[in-house]
């Protein structure tokens, strides 16, 4: 080369240069590039018996099914509500073997051979329970979304109370648990009522402890 002016290499040309090798070297790379189709899984069924709200009932159902699931998407009971979906909010407790449980958080498979009670259960035929007269009377609710769970747990508070089992408020661990507002709205902490109906609740409760202690 006599022409020294053909030597001369700028910075721009050097980037010029270098972004169309790594795109010459990317190319090939991507254009052969593949995704892996995985294969699906079937899911794995297991045969389920249990008796709810008085009736027995056997499901196949996938072992991830939430006893909430199975009881909302396969018996239609859809009075236990969906809420959080994560045992925060207290919309899908149901009573099982007598105590109550968040049924988002249980598997339906976990329920071989239990007992269990929805909302739907608690009636006898058109006389309403007791504690569901009392939240009708009392107004403890608005929306009413929340309103199955919160009866649920309360039927479990009093027969809780009637048992002898503390709460964290419960003052002397020797002594019955007395209803008190104190005990019942620790007890019902884990239910939300989202319109604030509380006051309402505690006084449906306290109500229908009065004919049962």
């Amino acid at each position: 080369m006599n022409d020294l002016s053909e030597l001369r290499i700028t910075r721009r040309g050097v980037l010029k240069v270098g972004a169309v090798s790594a795109t010459a070297i990317a190319a090939p790379s991507i254009s052969t590039a593949q995704p892996q189709a995985q294969p699906a899984q079937p899911p794995v069924v297991s045969k389920l018996s249990f008796e709810v709200n008085g009736t027995p009932h056997t499901l196949d159902v996938d072992t991830r099914t939430t006893l909430l699931d199975a009881l909302r998407e396969h018996l239609h009971l859809t009075g236990t509500k969906k809420g959080c979906d994560h045992g925060q909010c207290g919309a899908c407790t149901v009573i099982v073997n007598g105590q109550r449980i968040n049924a988002c958080l249980s598997l339906a498979v976990m329920h071989e051979g239990d007992k269990i009670a929805t909302i739907e259960g608690l009636a006898s035929g058109n006389t309403l329970h007791p504690m569901q007269a009392a939240f009708v009377k009392h107004d403890g609710f608005q929306c009413g979304y929340c309103t199955p769970g919160q009866i649920c747990s309360a039927v479990a508070v009093l027969d809780e109370i009637q048992q002898g089992i503390p709460s964290h408020v419960t003052a002397d661990l020797n002594a019955a648990p007395q209803v008190t507002a104190e005990e019942i709205r620790e007890r019902m902490s884990g239910n939300i009522c989202r319109c604030g109906a509380y006051s309402n609740i505690v006084d449906a409760i306290t109500e229908v402890a009065g004919r049962k202690v």
